[in-house]
């Protein structure tokens, strides 16, 4: 199972095939992919002629990473997406340096401003999975999602109609959910584009579901609403999302008004 993903520059959908140049690289505990401008070996390459050829190297570890910054002179920033601002530098010469954040983007200073790219940890461990006694390996939760972060707050507003009412089958559009999150501070930028990024995220990283036949017969719109349909099944089913979580949605009504074009499913 891999610790983290990584998402190459230039990229923005989940679950795409990898070719011979993925999109996403996945990496597991003790595997390493160094990041530059290009050469022998680099696996993350950052097309700008003020990066080094070979810049800095990334690590698994058990439910983290590590960051080696190659550069005698200039600082990496790794900002925490999921944080108000939260991020850590990483000095020249560091070497593995522990990156906390299960949301991350790298940043280097390059000629055309920054150049970056994004590495998702979607495995991080939370307490209880390291409480048991007796011993032994530890055991890693197959849907480690943490109820602080956006990406859980997209899956109850999902999820919301079904845990009010079981009988309702009827599942919120992407447009609905930006409308139903954007009375939150923490959501008062969300957009449709990134609703669909979370939704990705949790159905191809964290709940890993295969979609089959229902991702390669049905048109876009057949794509999106097949997935969202397994996404709250399997979070219903497991009790990923329960009544308990409905207290992190705002009330209802509060929803502020929008452009009707941007919230239409």
């Amino acid at each position: 199972m891999e610790t983290i993903i990584v998402q190459l520059p230039g990229t923005t959908q989940w679950g795409a095939q990898e070719t011979g140049s993925p999109e996403l690289i996945h990496l597991g505990p003790g595997d390493i992919a160094d990041f530059g401008r290009g050469g022998a070996g680099v696996r993350i390459v950052l097309t700008d002629p003020g990066i080094s050829r070979r810049a800095g190297q990334l690590e698994a570890a058990g439910d983290y990473w590590r960051l080696s910054n190659f550069s005698r002179s200039v600082s990496y920033v790794v900002e925490n997406l999921e944080g108000a601002g939260e991020y850590l530098t990483v000095a020249p010469g560091r070497l593995g340096a522990p990156v906390p954040f299960e949301f991350s983007r790298v940043v280097l200073p390059a000629l055309s401003g920054t150049a970056t790219f994004k590495v998702f940890a979607p495995q991080h461990a939370y307490l209880g999975e390291q409480s048991v006694p007796g011993g032994g390996e530890q055991t890693v939760h197959p849907f480690a999602l943490d109820p602080t972060s956006k990406y859980f707050l997209v899956l109850v507003a999902l999820c919301e109609p079904r845990l009010r009412d079981p009988s309702d089958s009827a599942l919120p559009g992407v447009g609905q959910i930006v409308e139903r999150l954007r009375p939150l501070e923490s959501c008062r930028d969300l957009t449709r584009s990134a609703v669909n990024y979370h939704i990705d995220y949790l159905a191809f990283a964290k709940l890993r579901l295969d979609l089959g036949e229902e991702a390669t017969t049905a048109g876009d719109g057949g794509r999106t609403g097949a997935k969202r349909t397994r996404l709250a099944s399997v979070a219903l089913r497991f009790g990923l999302v329960g009544e308990e979580h409905l207290s992190l949605l705002p009330p209802r009504g509060a929803a502020r008004l929008t452009d009707p074009q941007e919230t239409r499913a």
